[in-house]
């Protein structure tokens, strides 16, 4: 953000849909508060690969201000394009951070997704809520810790990616973009490469 631009409480709560865009620029362009920020800093990894599917998420807090995140798979690899508001007491006004991170596939070792189903009156079942979760190798933090037996043991917890949309926060269209993401990765984890 730009120190002329909007401060964080001004922007809306409800940000325009990104789902109809099957392009991952038009989607940013759409959604995104820093598209180029993030286009750039993608394009500079992705290099002309193609893109087979990509997820988006953007929300406000009033710590940090927008918190914005792109998921782009090439078939190979994971590329992860996060960008945050840093708060007013750690940079200047208009601050914000830019991250990378590129996953391999082979790296993911499980795929979950979790739908919540709703049915009114006998009517259709109706998807109000994905949640999906992407295993990986690596992992988030080891340490000791305590079992139920008060016996001190090795605590492993692997990292993983986490996404979640519902009819509040996306709609029936980021829910259904966010399966055919999950479906898409699910397809292409295990295979040879």
């Amino acid at each position: 953000m730009t120190p002329s631009g909007p401060a964080f409480n001004d922007l809306p709560a409800v940000f325009p849909d990104w789902s109809p865009y099957p392009d991952l620029e038009s989607a940013a362009r759409a959604y995104l508060r820093d598209p180029e920020v993030a286009l750039d800093a993608l394009g500079g990894v992705l290099r002309g690969a193609t893109v087979l599917g990509f997820t988006l998420e953007r929300f406000v807090n009033e710590v940090n201000g927008v918190w914005q995140e792109v998921v782009v798979c090439d078939g190979t690899r994971l590329v992860l394009w996060h960008g945050e508001d840093v708060p007013p007491s750690e940079g200047p006004p208009g601050s914000m951070t830019s991250s990378l991170r590129v996953v391999p596939l082979s790296a993911v070792t499980e795929v979950g997704c979790r739908r919540r189903l709703t049915r009114g009156g006998g009517g259709p079942v109706r998807v109000d809520s994905v949640d999906v979760y992407l295993l990986l190798s690596s992992l988030d933090e080891a340490g000791l810790g305590t079992v139920a037996s008060e016996e001190a043991s090795t605590l492993i917890r692997h990292d993983a990616l986490r996404f979640g949309k519902t009819l509040d926060d996306g709609g029936a269209g980021q829910i259904a973009r966010l399966e055919e993401f999950a479906r898409l990765v699910a397809s292409l984890v295990g295979r040879p490469i």
